[in-house]
């Protein structure tokens, strides 16, 4: 699709949206009301219970049935559906997250992800698939007073179905083009009565690939997951509960970096890649966490133990530049000893009892313990004066060990200062402390010399994060409120490159973001409309800009600028009749440089007011639901739902020459569905956009999915 019509789609997608906005829902209802209402929402995004619409903080919602309905199979799918969020990967499944501007391309995130509360601690220990959720929360802005580190954009807070006291499951099967095929199973139950609760799924995820290798005319990105979820309940006193949860994912990708050389020859050849040197990732991942808690008459008392741990390497050498030639490729198969990421966390937390005081309050510990041993080798072959080597036929070896604990005290509470006021304050005080020991030897086929002998350095350093918000009730639906927030991304240790004459390690300072907000949450005509705004103003300073140096295939991290992000979104959910439902969201961000130096073969250059990468300046999505009865069935209804996605200009590169211009994506769905079934077709991409999706700073660049067709078939019990 060119250009040009790319563009006009684009402008007519967003006036629909605009055409919409009156009509526009989430089809979320309870028992109790009737189906043209809007139900109630409740989350856990400040860690206790409470309504949607009394949180004052911009929060999106994804419940269990609109998981299903909008065939959300992995947390980079969200994208576009939550305003002002982007998500991408360039082929490995390690998401790139993005919110309101702030984002990294570094193994230390800027948006917190969480799973039935266990802070993904990093990309390599992170869960990208979704199976068994009952909702998907979205905290958009910085929450570094209850969750943390990391927290700088927000957090994704995923949680899974809970405990049942009946036999319950589901079977669910989706099977498309490439190859794809998902087939998913659960089952819940109480063993004793009022006592023991078991629960368990199974996720097994399969694709032939997008992408073709020219260099042997083979599918490339052939992939496929088994994921193992469980979860066991135990009632062993009055009002105390234990709760077991364990995941685990097995991975394996035969082409994890399907990158073109250029962004010009990604959209050229669409889906064609040219590398000599192919191989399979093993990438397995546990998560294993033990809850106690309990629920007294005056206060609430929880603590969750964690353990993550991840194994990842390449089975052979991976093609490191991208092409045909016998130049770079990276390995980094030297056993179970290395290239792991193991950490165990802790958090108690003693909160009030929710029971409608006047002042309801939490405060908490968190403490954690990580340690990760890389050794990744950089082989140079019989072309590599072709990437700049005088020599060939070697190997640097590069060591990391690194290492690291912290913990952390924090407090929130919430006073009502009249019926319609209330006062939100809390405070985070975090300490941390890293180690990192580094290494290089160059390896000529079993002779090593050593470059760089071991060299260990550590810091530590502390943050402080606030926060302050007031919300008003105008009416019993209608509510503002006005938030101040701060969030930051722990600092560390750098490795500088091979050079032996230069310091191995340079340490690099935290990142902070500080966020004001307004906002408005309100229904409508009878609760047939529910209308979300906000607005903020976000600044970040001292931001981490991670750069991969070549030839060494080292990723070095340093503090380079300070940034504005500014920006406006909504949420407007409606249902005009109680067969339709019309959902749109909207988000635009400006965010740019204040200040950014960045070394240039030339010497330092001033990039100051260049655009943030990962961060489209629109993103907007109007999804339309017709649910009318099968036949006059009184279990059955059809379904036929459209979305149309917009997803403005965007950079992947901080000097802002690598960029894609806006682009939409449209979506399909039909079929016949109840509360127990569903039999449906569907289509995404369905006229096959071709757009960047992901490119590095230096050039190689990876496409979305293209045009993707299907079946689902789905049954509870």
């Amino acid at each position: 699709m060119s250009i040009f019509k790319t563009q006009t789609l684009a402008k007519l997608s967003l006036f629909a949206g605009l055409s919409l906005a009156s009509h526009i829902s989430f089809a979320q209802t309870n028992d109790s009301i009737p189906e043209t209402q809007l139900g109630e929402v409740m989350v856990t995004a400040q860690k206790e219970t409470e309504n949607l619409q009394k949180v004052p903080i911009s929060v999106s919602v994804v419940d269990d049935r609109k998981v299903e309905e909008m065939n959300l199979w992995q947390t980079k799918d969200l994208r576009g559906y939550i305003p002002n969020l982007y998500t991408s990967n360039p082929g490995d499944n390690r998401n790139v997250i993005s919110i309101r501007g702030i984002t990294t391309t570094s193994y230390e995130p800027a948006v917190a992800t969480y799973v039935d509360g266990v802070n993904q601690f990093g990309l390599d220990t992170y869960f990208f698939l979704l199976n068994d959720v009952e909702r998907i929360e979205v905290l958009r802005g910085p929450q570094g007073t209850l969750y943390g580190r990391n927290a700088m954009g927000g957090v994704m807070n995923i949680i899974t179905k809970p405990k049942s006291d009946e036999l319950s499951g589901f079977v669910r099967t989706d099977i498309g083009n490439y190859g794809f095929a998902r087939i998913a199973a659960g089952v819940k139950t109480m063993v004793l009565p009022q006592k023991l609760y078991a629960g368990f799924s199974v996720l097994s995820d399969k694709l032939d690939g997008y992408y073709t290798n020219l260099y042997d005319d083979t599918d490339f990105d052939k992939q496929k997951n088994l994921l193992f979820s469980g979860n066991v309940n135990y009632l062993f006193a009055k009002n105390w509960e234990a709760v077991l949860n364990f995941k685990s994912n097995t991975g394996r990708n035969r082409g994890p970096f399907s990158l073109a050389p250029d962004p010009d020859s990604a959209l050229e050849f669409p889906f064609e890649v040219n590398q000599n040197a192919t191989t399979e990732m093993v990438d397995n991942s546990q998560n294993i966490s033990l809850v106690l808690k309990n629920a007294g008459p005056k206060f609430n008392f929880s603590s969750q133990t964690s353990f993550q741990h991840n194994y990842r390497y390449y089975k052979t050498p991976i093609d490191g530049d991208f092409s045909p030639i016998d130049g770079v490729s990276i390995v980094n198969n030297y056993g179970k000893d290395w290239n792991t990421v193991s950490v165990w966390t802790q958090e108690f937390r003693l909160a009030s009892a929710n029971t409608g005081q006047k002042l309801n309050w939490q405060v908490g510990f968190f403490g954690f313990n990580s340690d990760a041993p890389t050794k990744q080798g950089v082989y140079f072959g019989d072309d590599a004066a072709l990437v700049g080597s005088p020599i060939s036929n070697f190997t640097t070896i590069n060591t990391n060990i690194a290492t690291g604990y912290g913990f952390a005290f924090f407090g929130q509470a919430t006073y009502s200062l009249t019926n319609k006021l209330k006062v939100t304050a809390g405070l985070r005080s975090d300490y941390e402390k890293k180690e990192l020991t580094v290494g290089q030897e160059l390896d000529f086929g079993g002779s090593q010399v050593v470059t760089q002998a071991d060299t260990t350095g550590n810091v530590n350093y502390n943050a402080i994060s606030p926060k302050l918000a007031l919300a008003y009730q105008l009416a019993a639906t209608n509510e503002v409120y006005g938030s101040y927030s701060r969030g930051f991304r722990p600092g560390g240790l750098t490795q500088i490159g091979s050079d032996p004459s230069n310091p191995p390690l340079f340490a690099y300072d935290p990142e902070f973001s500080n966020n004001l907000e307004i906002g408005s949450k309100n229904y409508f005509f009878d609760r047939r409309v529910r209308a979300n705004v906000s607005v903020f103003y976000t600044t970040i300073s001292d931001v981490q800009i991670p750069g991969l140096i070549l030839p060494d295939a080292i990723v070095v991290t340093q503090n380079a600028g300070d940034l504005t992000s500014t920006g406006v979104e909504w949420e407007i959910n409606t249902i005009p009749t109680n067969n339709l439902s019309i959902d749109w969201s909207f988000g635009y961000t400006h965010a740019t440089f204040d200040n950014l130096i960045l070394p240039e073969d030339s010497g330092e250059v001033d990039f100051s007011g260049n655009r943030q990468i990962f961060t489209p300046t629109m993103t907007s999505m109007v999804a339309a639901q017709w649910n009318p009865q099968f036949f006059n069935s009184s279990t059955l209804d059809w379904m036929l739902r459209g979305e149309w996605l917009y997803f403005g200009e965007q950079f992947f590169n901080l000097e802002n020459t690598i960029s894609q211009d806006a682009y939409q994506i449209a979506n399909v769905k039909f079929g016949v569905v109840s509360d127990t079934m569903e039999l449906t077709v569907w289509g995404k991409n369905i006229f096959d956009t071709t757009y960047i999706d992901y490119a590095y700073n230096f050039g190689p660049s990876h496409l979305g999915n293209p045009a993707t067709f299907g079946v689902t078939a789905m049954y509870k019990f």
